[in-house]
């Protein structure tokens, strides 16, 4: 077999290859050391589900945090109070989530404290329902947003237009653009379009958008996320992969992915692909031992499709995955893969040992 050395570039003469001794990744972490947020070193961010009644916002939550079946989403009952959930699914993915009730004015000053509400708050996710009357809901929306925006001007907010799936392309389409329209004109009479950005998604907890739409929400949290990209710009150029996703495996939310647009079918994928791979490991892959997990240091994966494309799944963490999608003629270079993986890997480790070293020297 050939060194990692013979492999090093193509006989075609083309320039990918191994990263020699780190050097390119090496310089994407020490860049990041010397900018790591200071957020870091803080209380986890809360994100906030708001919107009115019966919109869907604890179907969302069940669905992509709880694996709940979208189905059994019918029989949830209506919110009548805050429900705080702890997610801790790694050492990217980590926030709580504040499930509030549609039918009650948690801007009566009276009752509730708003500067408690929304300190803290790394992103507000307000849900729109597209199959009803959304004007009441787009009211609601701008008292939110100008409300949440006095007490913490650096809130990250979202919106999205839910339940689209009973909807045709061309009326998700005019529902996003009139939303949008009327969002935005609303932040023009309040005098806080410079100030505050609406990011708009269309979601369906009955297909993977959810999911793509949660995950653009989680990485504006994560503060190494331009290192994280740097680092699969990185592997996927030396490994001539077509794009690379780094999942979360317990919520199937991507916190990083290289610069190349995001194909939604891609996406489906790679999400498919983690569920085959847990499914199987549940059934075959945990032996006669009680404690062993689904997904562990011997998980990976290779599915080979019939339009000449391959995807790859391999263990980064406990509970960080990589999935690549590759074209079947660059994957003859396994041996070069392998060690380009093991190279993205330690990186990826040397990355979360700056972020526990800041941790610390935060605390203390």
């Amino acid at each position: 077999m050939a060194s990692y050395q013979e492999m090093d570039g193509s006989e075609d003469g083309s320039d990918y290859g191994s990263v020699p001794k780190y050097e390119e990744m090496d310089s994407v972490i020490n860049n990041s050391e010397s900018g790591v947020n200071q957020q870091s070193g803080q209380s986890k961010p809360k994100i906030l589900l708001m919107g009115p009644r019966r919109s869907g916002k604890s179907s969302i939550q069940k669905v992509v945090f709880h694996k709940m079946s979208p189905n059994e989403t019918l029989f949830l009952e209506s919110t009548n109070k805050i429900m705080k959930d702890d997610i801790s699914n790694s050492s990217f993915v980590q926030f709580y989530i504040w499930d509030f009730p549609g039918q009650i004015d948690f801007f009566d000053t009276v009752t509730f404290d708003t500067d408690q509400i929304f300190s803290g708050v790394g992103a507000l996710v307000f849900v729109i329902d597209a199959q009803d009357d959304y004007l009441d809901a787009l009211s609601k929306l701008n008292t939110t947003v100008t409300k949440a925006h006095s007490v913490n001007p650096k809130i990250k907010f979202e919106v999205f237009i839910h339940k689209v799936d009973g909807l045709s392309d061309d009326t998700k389409m005019e529902t996003q653009r009139d939303i949008h329209q009327r969002a935005t004109d609303d932040l023009v009479e309040s005098g806080l379009e410079q100030q505050v950005h609406l990011s708009f998604y269309l979601t369906s907890i009955y297909d993977h958008s959810i999911f793509e739409a949660f995950s653009k929400v989680v990485q504006k949290l994560i503060p190494q996320l331009p290192t994280l990209e740097n680092l699969l710009n990185v592997f996927i150029s030396n490994s001539q992969i077509e794009k690379a996703f780094l999942f979360d495996v317990i919520s199937k939310i991507y916190v990083a992915t290289d610069s190349s647009p995001v194909d939604m079918q891609s996406y489906e994928l790679c999400c498919d692909m983690i569920d085959v791979v847990i499914d199987v490991s549940c059934i075959y892959g945990l032996g006669d031992e009680v404690d062993n997990e689904a997904f562990d240091q011997q998980s990976h994966s290779m599915i080979r499709l019939n339009n000449n494309t391959i995807l790859l799944l391999k263990e980064v963490s406990k509970v960080l995955a990589i999935v690549c999608i590759i074209r079947e003629e660059h994957f003859q270079q396994q041996g070069l893969i392998e060690y380009n993986f093991k190279c993205f890997k330690e990186a990826i480790s040397q990355v979360f040992a700056v972020r526990a070293k800041n941790m610390l020297e935060n605390a203390s």
